[in-house]
């Protein structure tokens, strides 16, 4: 039977992740409220942003000065 379910859930994976993050957000508007939720949202995008590119090995200074251009 888990073996079963497990299945399922590798072979619909996509689906999996969509119904989980649609039950997380909608959850996060109805007790938060939408700015709040959408505030979390872009948190979690910057955030996720900028661990990939940490993990693909680049320069630090490279990732700030594309978001804050002409720093110095």
């Amino acid at each position: 039977m888990l073996e079963k379910l497990l299945g399922c859930l590798e072979a619909y994976k996509g689906r999996t992740i969509g119904i989980i993050l649609g039950l997380v957000i909608g959850w996060m508007i109805l007790h938060y409220g939408w700015l709040a939720t959408f505030f979390w949202i872009i948190c979690i995008t910057v955030g996720y942003i900028i661990g990939k590119r940490v993990d693909e090995s680049e320069d630090w200074r490279e990732i700030l000065e594309r978001i804050f251009p002409g720093g110095r």
